[in-house]
């Protein structure tokens, strides 16, 4: 038996950094959705007790190295699954871009092993598990919209944003997550993005407001050291977007378009310069 599941990318509508915390994370608060760019996994059952993972792209390990291979290592321990598994991923989210491309991998091999093997977990567990993985794995679990605090991994749903474009682009240059929280001050903040603010505009279906309350405190690093992300979000801007923010820590920029005639024109301006651009639909 074959069992498959989409791996959906998250953007960030809003990301907040209130503190460094103690065990060196960050407290965060965030408002999160997904967007129709998705990984594929084919999971099928190996005759013998191993994991193997293949993929079409050529720049992934495929070893511990690869969070879906962890995921399907952590569900094995933890129920005490003597068996193996073939994991095929077909990468589709571009890599190290901000867009949760590993865990949302992990999350699908979480919930599709959940089913190939009939282990009856429920998704809080199955979410609980994901935050032993990395901090976006939970919210790639459950999907949808939602508040994240913590360090990412406490979720609250909400409700999810009116129906839009989403014009993604991603600069030919890899951003270290670690690197840019490890230089980022919160202390040097004068302002904040309002999580309140943007939950509101979301429950009032206004499309407007929710473009207005877009933000990222991160974007104060990452902008200053890749000036090509800078560049991304001045182009969108010009070319018409109705929104524009680099989703988590970069360096992926996405632009929300109320209109379809003006996604062509943003993609088509983009892919002057930039080879990775994508136009998809809010996964709402």
């Amino acid at each position: 038996m074959k069992i498959y599941e989409k791996a959906p990318a998250k953007i960030n509508l809003m990301l907040d950094v209130l503190r460094k915390r103690e065990d060196g994370f960050h407290e965060v608060e965030m408002i999160m959705t997904m967007v129709d760019l998705a990984d594929r996994l084919e999971m099928e059952e190996l005759p013998r007790d191993s994991i193997m993972i293949s993929s079409q792209a050529g720049y992934i390990p495929l070893d511990e190295k690869n969070l879906a291979f962890q995921a399907a290592k952590l569900i094995k321990e933890r129920y005490d699954v003597r068996r193996g598994v073939y994991i095929h991923l077909d990468k589709k989210i571009p890599v190290a871009a901000g867009l949760a491309g590993g865990s949302s991998d992990a999350a699908a091999t979480l919930r599709g092993l959940n089913r190939l093997w009939d282990l009856g977990i429920s998704q809080q567990e199955l979410a609980e598990l994901g935050a032993e993985l990395g901090s976006d794995v939970p919210f790639c679990v459950t999907g949808g919209t939602a508040l994240a605090t913590g360090r990412g991994e406490l979720l609250q749903p909400i409700d999810n944003p009116p129906q839009c474009w989403v014009v993604l682009a991603k600069p030919p240059i890899n951003v270290s997550t670690a690197d840019v929280y490890g230089r980022f001050n919160v202390a040097a903040l004068r302002e904040h993005p309002s999580a309140a603010d943007m939950i509101k505009a979301i429950a009032d279906h206004s499309f407007s407001a929710v473009c207005s309350q877009l933000g990222n405190v991160l974007e104060s690093v990452t902008l200053q050291l890749y000036p090509e992300v800078r560049q991304l979000k001045e182009s969108m801007h010009r070319l018409g977007a109705d929104g524009v923010l680099m989703s988590g820590s970069g360096p992926t920029v996405f632009g929300l378009v109320s209109k379809e005639a003006k996604v062509s024109r943003i993609y088509n301006g983009l892919r002057g310069f930039c080879k990775e651009v994508y136009a998809v639909r809010m996964l709402t």
